[in-house]
This record gives structure tokens, sequence and C-alpha cells, in this order.
């Protein structure tokens, strides 16, 4: 009986404590559930005085003066090599930045069966779109893909990325790579003023942000010789809106409601 009796009080002891234990765990458990991400930073550039700014980026590319496919090989290049884009011997695990589309490939459900033969081979040069409503941002569970609010530029922190690759699934334009492999043994020649990635980030073209903050244009305007304008879209002095007035132009899958800013003369 008395064995019985410590038996049945020990248990007894042993439930009591857990019961107590519970409001602890379940006041621990909400407040760590409530607790968003910390906001990702803006990287505003803006003390600079050298930094161009703008209330929002966009670009435009006039596909009329690109003749042939090597014309757009030297801006991939420029892109590439000073953003240390690897270049995988496995097309599976490409990585691109910036690259070039068919027409057919690159305006998805705009072309038409009388679609003359020199547009249907027109080289089209496609980079990230920077939209106004990213969907790959609402797809990010860590706010590593961001929108800087200063700008409009979408942004990738690597540092946050856990390699989901939901942002990948959510951009209609697939203009984001994901790192199979550390991507550092494929560099040719690695530029040292620009951080080179690893192994399981997603990356993408950030319209030069590097550049931007002290004076630059990002670099594929300037190795396009005139055919692609980079401009502030909400400056109605501004280049690329006289541009946009004075011309017929087309965005990639504007249907989406993803508010593209690159814009095309066709």
């Amino acid at each position: 009986m008395e064995e019985s009796r410590r038996s049945f009080l020990k248990i007894a002891g042993i439930a009591a404590f857990g019961l107590s234990a519970i409001p602890a765990i379940d006041i621990f458990a909400s407040e760590s559930s409530k607790k968003a991400p910390a906001p990702a930073p803006d990287f505003s550039l803006t003390e600079n005085s050298k930094a161009l700014s703008a209330k929002r980026w966009g670009m435009v590319i006039d596909t009329r003066k690109f003749k042939s496919e090597k014309d757009l090989e030297h801006i991939m290049s420029v892109c590439h090599s000073i953003h240390n884009v690897p270049n995988m011997t496995n097309k599976r695990h490409e990585i691109k930045w910036i690259w070039s589309e068919e027409y057919p490939h690159a305006f998805v459900g705009d072309e038409n069966e009388y679609l003359s033969e020199k547009l249907a081979h027109t080289p089209i040069i496609v980079l990230c779109n920077h939209c106004q409503n990213p969907p790959c941002v609402r797809a990010c569970p860590t706010q590593a893909t961001f929108k800087r609010q200063s700008d409009g530029i979408v942004m990738m922190d690597m540092h946050r990325c856990i390699g989901c690759r939901f942002c990948i699934a959510a951009c209609p334009y697939g203009a984001r790579s994901f790192n199979f492999r550390d991507p550092r043994p494929f560099i040719s020649k690695t530029n040292l003023e620009y951080p080179t990635r690893m192994k399981g980030v997603v990356e993408k073209c950030t319209f030069c942000v590097e550049r931007l903050a002290i004076g630059k244009i990002p670099a594929c305007v300037e190795a396009s010789n005139g055919a692609i304008i980079f401009g502030d879209l909400e400056n109605p002095d501004s280049e690329i809106r006289k541009l946009l007035k004075n011309n017929f132009t087309i965005r990639r899958k504007q249907h989406l409601g993803t508010g593209p800013s690159v814009y095309y003369i066709v």
C-alpha cells in the first residue's frame, strides 16, 4: 500500500509540474510566433552626393538597334563579368542576370501567326523587370527579396536567402537563378569590387545599385551604345519619359498586373 502511495504521489507531482509549465511555454510560443522578421534594409543612396537617385527607376530597350545576337553578347558579357556571374558548364545550373530571347519567347502571348520573319527572330534582351507589384517579394518568407522604397528596385539579400526558391516559382519572367553549386570555381576572372555568391542562394539583376551609388549608370546601359535608356519613370522631364511618349512600347506579360519597369520599342 505504501509503495502504491509513493508511486501515486510521484506521478501526481510530475503531472502538476507539467501543467504549471504549460502557460509559460504557451507565452514563449505565442511571442515567438508573433515576432516578424526584421524589415529588410533599404540601402538608401541619397546621403551620397554622387549617387544617382530616382523615385522609380525604369528602362527602355530599343530592339530596333539590335541586328543580331552578336550585338547583345558584349552587353551580357560586361554585366556578367563585373557581377561575378559564373559560366556554368551544365546548362541546368546556368546563372544569368541578363540574356537574350527571340520575340515569341520574350513576349509569350503577344505574337501572332502573321508576325514578320525579321521580328520573329530579332534577339530581345531580357532581365529582371523590377516590377511595381513584384510577386517574388510576396513569396519570399525571409524578406531576402525586397523592393526598395526609395527607388523601386527589387533587391536580393544573399545573407537572408534560405534557398527555398519560392521567389523563382513566383517570378513569371524567369529572371532569377539558383546556385545549385558553388559558383566561384566557374568565374574566369573575379571582380574583387563586387561580392561573389555561395551555393544555395538565389541571385538576379539589381539595376547595378553599386554603380548608382557612385554616380554611374547600369553597366548594360553604358555598354549598349544608346540602345538601352535608363531613367526615372516618375519624372515627366526625364529622357525615358520622352521616349515613352514618342514611341509605342510594350512590356513583358503586362497583363499579369506585375507592373514591369522595363519597356521595349519594337
